[in-house]
């Protein structure tokens, strides 16, 4: 049984990055299906789907991105803000920008999962969940 479905989300995807694993298979659920299309959106990863099976939650594929000459992973860094011992919340003006405007954050709010910059648009704030670079 996983406590914290969004650390094994990254975790599962920095260890296939660490290895130079081209594919990676994640266990789906709503709340990563949405992480999956937000990294899609922002570019960190190269592409994904949806596999459904039978008497399961289905399996997220996710194709990594690696840069053609460095051959260095998209997603530098990885960083879990709130979790389940210690819950992060930020106003629509106190959620920080990540490295400068350069990462994104990305916040569960009550109008939905969505990045920082998204959330300080639609001026609604939420709970941090993790910091992407």
């Amino acid at each position: 049984m996983i406590t914290d479905p969004i650390s094994d989300f990254l975790t599962r995807l920095r260890n296939a990055q660490m290895a130079r694993h081209r594919v990676v298979d994640i266990p789906a659920s709503n709340l990563k299906k949405k992480l999956t299309e937000i990294l899609y959106q922002k570019g960190y990863i190269h592409k994904y789907t949806f596999q459904e099976t039978p008497n399961k939650q289905g399996v997220i594929k996710i194709a990594l991105k690696y840069d053609a000459v460095t051959k260095l992973p998209a997603i530098r860094e990885m960083l879990r803000v709130s979790r389940p011992g210690l819950r992060k919340y930020s106003g629509m003006h106190d959620i920080k920008r990540v490295k400068n405007g350069l990462g994104i954050a990305i916040v569960s709010t009550s109008k939905g999962i969505m990045t920082d910059k998204e959330a300080r648009n639609l001026n609604v704030g939420g709970e941090v969940l993790c910091h992407i670079f």
